[in-house]
């Protein structure tokens, strides 16, 4: 007789119920901060992180990753709200869903893989000088310059504003203890941080703004019906406009790949079921299309949670699941709590946030043993800074296009000239046409007086217009010409 206990069905039920609540702890104050950096209503980002956890949550593609509202995103949703306004919101997540859908469904997934990890880390570099500069504004209660360029010229004037007014003052040094918690927090001892730092910065922060009678803002509450607003079909009007359509379209792209590049990071944390991209990417694009629906923020899978729910022991789905109950019942029995939190607490948050994605350890690597990689990477992020995420980004991919095409054409010609007898020639490395107008360039300016060997054996590849361009020098030069060997049996001709 087969056991039908629950402890026989859900064998790591304690592990995963535990590691649940963290993640739930986790998740509160980031889905309320990336909300409200994004310029829309702070319930929607647990809406949000609920449909992260019920929906992407139950589907297959990875055991352990945890979906919501990422800081990753934050820029680019700005500047959609900006431009369209929160109502056309809904109509580009859902549109964004459904290219994931049917980017797994060709099954792409594996594609985003192939993206230089260089322009991925230009993207958050970029994303996070945005962010940390934007909430410097929000948290001294400031308005912030709408462009990313904007917003860090206009510093040194922000600084001058936030000098003479006592209240931007007060608001500030709110948003710098919270950073001050955050950061110290991972130096207490195991037990108390137990409880994730930036839950406890807000709660303290918190406190202290109500215990002071602080004169700072605090979240706006619209409560959770109120916030959610489904999209209507007069919203659908507006997919004839081709900015909305490449807004949709980068949502879809950055999204996938920031989710699948987290994938890859959380598989390397853990020993369980490896991560199926395609089915992943489908599982995304299913949240995405129900939040659109929702009119709430688009969702990615996220490392600071996916991390903690690992380190929290996680086994099964179980954990990210039960995370969006735990963000679903606190949404709906306590909305007034997040009424008394202070605007400068989240801003403070997301400064740390985006500190954190800028890779400055990849950065000092990269120069040293790949320094054309981090050329890529810091011209992704202040491309991004100066113009646009999605221009930014597209101009880190063209520039890694650009440095393959020259990697793989990397060619060398070696002339020995001894004086008398043939003039020695070595061709080595990969011959393209890229390379074609320099090679020769240099074979021409070889003496013509005497024979010439041209030995090609040390190319990896010939690509067809230097293959015949070499054959045609060596008949009008009587040359002795040695081809590379072929990839299945060598030959020479």
């Amino acid at each position: 007789m087969r056991a039908n206990t629950v402890p026989a069905r859900f064998p790591h039920l304690r592990q995963d119920f535990a590691a649940s609540l963290v993640v739930f702890l986790v998740a509160v104050p980031l889905c309320l901060g990336v909300a409200v950096a994004s310029g829309v209503p702070a319930e929607l980002g647990l809406v949000t992180g609920i449909v992260g956890g019920l929906v992407t949550g139950l589907m297959r593609g990875s055991s352990i990753q945890v979906s919501g509202p990422a800081a990753g995103m934050t820029v680019l949703v700005f500047e959609a709200v900006t431009e369209f306004g929160v109502a056309a919101l809904g109509v580009i997540v859902l549109l964004a869903g459904l290219v994931q859908i049917a980017l797994g469904a060709l099954r792409w997934g594996r594609w985003f893989r192939a993206i230089s990890v260089s322009v991925v880390e230009g993207m958050l570099a970029g994303i996070g000088l945005v962010i940390i500069a934007g909430q410097v504004y929000a948290a001294a209660g400031v308005e912030a310059p709408a462009s990313g360029l904007g917003k860090i010229a206009g510093l040194p004037g922000a600084i001058v504003e936030v000098a003479g007014s006592r209240t931007a003052l007060v608001s500030l040094a709110v948003g710098a203890g919270t950073i001050a918690v955050v950061v110290l927090w991972q130096r207490l001892p195991e037990r108390v941080r137990a409880v994730p730092g930036a839950l406890a910065a807000v709660v303290l922060a918190t406190a202290a703004t109500q215990l002071l009678g602080l004169p700072i803002a605090t979240v706006e509450v619209d409560g959770l019906l109120g916030a959610v607003q489904p999209i209507g079909l007069d919203a659908f009007g507006r997919l004839g406009d081709v900015a909305l359509l490449g807004t949709a379209l980068a949502f879809a792209l950055i999204a996938s790949a920031e989710s699948l590049f987290s994938a890859a990071a959380v598989d390397r944390l853990h020993d369980g079921p490896r991560t199926r991209y395609d089915q992943e990417l489908i599982a995304q694009g299913t949240g995405n299309a129900v939040c659109g629906v929702l009119g709430a923020l688009p969702m990615t899978a996220v490392i600071v949670r996916s991390s903690a729910n690992v380190q929290a022991g996680a086994k099964t789905k179980a954990s990210r699941v039960l995370h969006g109950v735990w963000l679903l019942l606190f949404a709906a029995l306590l909305p007034a709590t997040l009424g008394l939190i202070p605007l400068a607490a989240l801003a403070g948050i997301l400064v740390h946030a985006g500190w954190k994605l800028i890779p400055f350890r990849a950065v000092a690597s990269l120069w040293r043993a790949h320094r054309g990689e981090a050329l890529i990477l810091v011209v992704t992020a202040v491309a991004i800074v100066a113009v646009n995420m999605f221009e930014g980004v597209l101009i880190g991919l063209a520039l890694s296009v650009a440095k393959a095409a020259w990697d793989a054409s990397h060619i060398r010609l070696t002339v020995v000239d001894k004086g008398v007898g043939p003039v020695q020639a070595h061709l080595s490395g990969n011959a393209t046409f890229l390379r074609l107008p320099k090679i020769l360039d240099t074979l021409e300016a070889l003496p013509h007086d005497r024979p010439v060997e041209l030995d090609l054996s040390g190319l990896h590849h010939l690509d067809h217009a230097c293959r015949t361009a070499l054959e045609n020098w060596s008949e009008r030069h009587s040359t002795l010409l040695t081809a590379p060997p072929k990839p299945a049996e060598p030959s020479t001709l």
